[in-house]
Order: structure tokens, then sequence, then C-alpha cells
């Protein structure tokens, strides 16, 4: 019987996937990472937090498999929240969610999967990892939930561990059906919410935790045309995204947009709509999760963030560590520190760093 680590977040999600796992003739232990320390007493994250760990292990009882805390708050703190207040910092936009799967899911939790013998781990994404006869070898791929798909928030896994990941939701088409197997099986976490927000920050309020430590500062500065002229004066860079057009408190005869932050002189560039659009992006860190000719341009669908659609573009050989990625049509608002994820049909071919 092969073991397997499922990683389980005390959600509906992790707690159907250790079903199906069951169902299909595992051994499953199931594992909870304890990632972060709230600041304030009663404060409580819907995601990593001590009742999560709690429904993790109540779910577990039940199935009766095992459970594990695994106690990884330094690591996550190096890799994802010292990470994302350094990004702000330099007035990048990040996607933590990215960083923790990275550095936490798939090196150290696999890491522990191996110390404790197992064959496999596994997560409640909607994603599908399979022997790929084309690419001869294991390759993720899109799941069959459409816009659930989580596959763009997967593609850091590293290419030589794609066999050794498991994700048992990967054939659900909704999360209905997730949801009437945990209430079949009598489990707590059948009716409980999906999490939305960034864990380590329960409020919402990300700008007060980056003040908060101490690190970044949030000074007023100019609001400014792509001309120079000034428009206004902004909160602190930290408050403002591209693309973004709620909350400049300016007035113009036509709606502005942030189009660029300038952290050298302080100013919050804004235009029109149609300068957020753009065909080219560059990126860094590439992560390839196939063995693929990269010594000339590749035909590929893009995704510039999660709830973005797909783009057909090209993707460029490598220079110097960097990707340049051309699409056929212009993308709304690409923002500097968010990553670009490339297809090839439905299998997943890599990814990098927006830049």
């Amino acid at each position: 019987m092969k073991r397997v680590l499922l990683g389980m977040s005390g959600g509906v999600d992790s707690s159907v996937a250790a079903i199906v796992l069951l169902e299909q003739g595992y051994e499953v232990i199931g594992a909870t990472m304890k990632l972060w320390e709230p600041e304030n007493e009663g404060e409580e994250s819907k995601c990593c937090g001590n009742d999560n760990i709690l429904d993790a292990k109540r779910v577990c009882d039940k199935l009766g498999i095992p459970h594990y805390t695994l106690n990884f708050k330094e690591e996550f703190k190096e890799c994802v929240i010292d990470n994302f207040i350094e990004t702000y910092k330099n007035a990048i936009t990040p996607n933590p969610c990215i960083e923790c799967n990275k550095f936490l899911k798939f090196h150290y939790f696999f890491k522990k999967a191996m110390e404790l013998e197992c064959d496999y781990i596994a997560t409640g994404h909607y994603a599908k990892t399979e022997f790929s006869k084309k690419y001869n070898q294991f390759v993720l791929k899109k799941s069959n939930a459409g816009k659930k798909d989580q596959s763009y928030v997967l593609y850091n896994i590293p290419k030589n561990i794609i066999g050794k990941v498991l994700f048992p939701l990967g054939n659900f088409e909704n999360k209905e059906q997730i949801r009437e197997i945990a209430k079949q099986h009598r489990l707590l976490t059948a009716k409980k919410p999906d999490s939305q927000e960034i864990c380590f920050i329960p409020d919402d309020d990300y700008a007060g935790f980056l003040i908060r430590s101490g690190k970044v500062k949030s000074e007023p500065g100019q609001i400014v045309n792509k001309e120079g002229k000034i428009l206004g004066t902004h909160r602190g860079l930290i408050h403002y995204t591209i693309g973004q057009r709620k909350g400049l408190g300016i007035s113009n005869e036509n709606p502005l947009y942030v189009i660029d932050l300038d952290i050298k002189n302080n100013k919050l560039i804004v235009g029109e709509e149609k300068d957020i659009y753009s065909k080219v992006l560059y990126a860094k860190d590439i992560n390839y999760t196939v063995d693929i000719d990269k010594t000339k341009p590749i035909k590929i669908q893009a995704k510039i963030r999660y709830s973005a659609k797909e783009g057909t573009a090209t993707l460029y050989p490598e220079k110097n560590g960097i990707t340049k990625v051309e699409f056929a049509e212009p993308q709304r608002a690409i923002t500097r520190g968010q990553s670009v994820v490339f297809y090839i049909d439905d299998v997943l071919i890599g990814g990098g760093k927006i830049i």
C-alpha cells in the first residue's frame, strides 16, 4: 500500500481529498502546517490557525487516520512574510500563496513526507498530475473544475517531484460535488466557508500590516499623469496597484487608473484605461515543469493572474535569466511581482515572476 502525506487546512477540500485517497486504496497521513501566530489576542487565521488545526484533527479522527501538526512558522516567516514585506517595500505586488506553495508545500512539506517514508504528498488543490506520453514525463495539468482550477498557483512545483504529487480533487467539476461528499460522510467541514483573505492578515488590512512591521513606510506623495502634471496627493504607494481606479481621490474628465508606481520619487502615475493595456511582459525566476526546446519561440496560452483569462502568446528564449512573453491581444494591468503562467493545451509547462 502506497503511503501519502496529505496537507490538511481544516477546510472541506482537503477533508474530501482524504476520503478520495482512502477510497483509492492509499495509506493516508494527515498533516497541518502551523505557519503563523496572530499579532493580537483573539485573532484567528481562517487558513492555518489553531481552530483549523483542530478541525483537521477531528476529520482525521472520524476517518480513522493519523494527524500531525508541523511547525513551519520560522520557514513561513522567512519565505513568505518577509518576502511579502520586502516586495511591497519596493512597490511590487506579491502573491504570497504562490510563495507558500513553492517553499512550504513543495519543499519543506515534501521533505517531511520523505522523512516519514511516504511515497507521495497530496493537497486539496484543483489540479491534476499524470504521466504524459507526449512529454515522456509526469506533468501538471488543469483540473476539470473550470474557473476553480488552481494549476496557476502551482507552477513552481519542481519538475522532478511532479510524479510524487497527488491532487485527488482534479476530476471534480465544482465545489458542490465536494461539499456533498463531505455531507454524506458527516464531516464538520461540509459547510465551512472558503478562506479568501491572506492567512497572516485576517483583517484584510495589508497596508496596516506592512506599517506595523516597521519596515515599510506609507509616505504621501504626488499623483501625476504621464506628462508629469500634478493631479493630487496619494496616501502612500503601498495602498495602490497597477490598474486600480477606486480610491485615487482625484477627478478627471475621463476615469483615471494607476499605470505605474515610481518608488524613487514616491510618485503615483495615472492614465486612462487604454494606458493599462500591454501586449508584452518580461519575467524572471522561470520554473519549467516539462522538458521543452527553449532555444526557439514557442506558441502558448498564458495567464497573468489567477482570475485572468488565458491569452494566446509567444514565449521567447531566455536571455540573462529574463524571458519575454508577447500576447496576440493586449492584456489588462500587467503587474510587477505577479506571476505569468504558461500552458500548452491543458498542460502547464512553466511560469515566472513578472518584472
